[in-house]
């Protein structure tokens, strides 16, 4: 059994399914990291507001409102109210179109690599072959 499961642990797929997983993570912390810190910050100031995370419609405010900051996302929550973050969603789609893009790239680039390369096509026969071919019909 322990021997079974050192040559299942060894074979080559896992290992590189292991790479793959470890790499897809900080791959994925990256582009968080570009969303929130590089992109959505440019989106925000265009927006004009300071934490595009931040952007959301209240659909139902709290029953007791008075002190409840209505411009923070968490403290309209906390406080009961319901809204609809919209902002969130927006850097969460970003984040995912772009590890998507990226991922597209890399198998692509990985089909692109493993395809074999094609065959050269038959050489056909040089032209000393048929000028003897011929030669050698004429003499009959």
């Amino acid at each position: 059994m322990i021997g079974e499961f050192k040559e299942f642990a060894a074979k080559g797929n896992m290992v590189d399914m292991a790479v793959g997983i470890v790499i897809g993570a900080a791959f994925g912390t990256v582009i968080s990291s570009l969303v929130a810190d590089l992109l959505m910050p440019l989106i925000a100031s265009i927006f004009g507001t300071p934490d595009f995370t931040n952007v959301f419609t209240v659909l139902k405010a709290p029953a007791d409102a008075t002190g409840v900051n209505m411009d923070s996302l968490e403290a309209v929550r906390e406080a009961g109210g319901v809204a609809l973050a919209y902002g969130k969603f927006v850097t969460s789609l970003i984040s995912f179109l772009l590890v998507a893009l990226a991922l597209f790239f890399v198998v692509k680039g990985m089909n692109k690599a493993k395809a074999p390369e094609p065959e050269p096509a038959p050489a056909g026969p040089t032209q000393e072959d048929l000028l003897a071919e011929i030669r050698d019909l004429l003499k009959k």
